[in-house]
């Protein structure tokens, strides 16, 4: 079997397990977190848990651009920069600034985590630096109303996404434990701002490179976060009985 047909495979597959997942996890919310349980197996400390979730997006997604023959047109710098923006935050920053304590997340959820992210990154990368062909995103394609239109959503949702997640961070007050209501920002109007950038960011991606993979990414996020963010937004309200009712989940004024 050749690269491109084991290609296709993967990425059909994908979009099938993207589509018996969402409806499975509003049912079932990963114990990590807020959520955090013990009956998920054996346990590592949530900062080693982000770290081998999220370093094969950084790591696979640079191997393609290296294997891709380190193009350096305009286009895929371009991919290059936005898709690092996000995930050598996620993976080499974030993690070592939470403020989780003791918190402990199950190594079959950060397994599974690192089996994802390394087979989105290839999907994405491989496509990007090498099987959508060389004339797939030439210098034009810089110019193209897809490009800044993408590009620009990406950018708005890692805005949202950074302003929520230093909110959070900075919820407590030195030696301060516990959970509190995060105001500001977009918590003004929905719970999960943090997870409504993270999707705005995918959907800008898939449609500045117009691709497949791109497209299929996006869906996997929403698929993943939307009942997670639910399950977050119900945990506030029983956790609070003041939490503010004009909040919605995770899209302002609809979910």
């Amino acid at each position: 079997m050749d690269e491109p047909t084991f290609y296709r495979y993967l990425l059909w597959g994908s979009l099938v397990v993207a589509a018996l997942i969402f409806p499975a996890l509003f049912f079932i919310t990963a114990p990590y977190g807020r959520h955090e349980a013990k009956s998920w197996g054996p346990t590592v400390d949530n900062r080693t848990g982000w770290l081998l979730m999220e370093s094969p997006s950084v790591l696979v997604f640079f191997a393609c651009f290296y294997v891709g023959g380190c193009p350096t047109d305009p286009a895929s710098l371009a991919f290059l920069f936005l898709w690092q923006l996000h995930y050598v935050h996620r993976a080499y920053i974030f993690p070592f600034r939470i403020k989780s304590g003791p918190k402990r997340m199950p190594i079959a959820i950060a397994g599974a985590g690192f089996a994802f992210t390394s087979l989105n990154a290839y999907l994405n990368g491989r496509w990007l630096f090498g099987l959508a062909g060389p004339d797939r995103y030439a210098a034009a394609w810089l110019s193209d109303p897809r490009f800044f239109l993408g590009a620009a959503i990406f950018l708005a949702g890692f805005a949202i996404n950074q302003q929520a997640d230093w909110i959070l961070l900075h919820l407590r007050k030195p030696g301060e434990t516990g959970y509190k209501i995060p105001r500001g920002g977009f918590y003004r109007w929905v719970s999960c701002p943090n997870y409504f950038g993270e999707i705005i960011e995918w959907i800008g991606f898939a449609i500045c490179t117009w691709s497949l993979p791109g497209l299929a990414f996006a869906l996997w996020t929403i698929a993943n976060l939307l009942p997670r963010a639910l399950s977050h937004h119900r945990w506030y309200r029983e956790k609070f009985p003041d939490y503010p009712t004009e909040r919605k989940a995770l899209v302002p004024g609809l979910l």
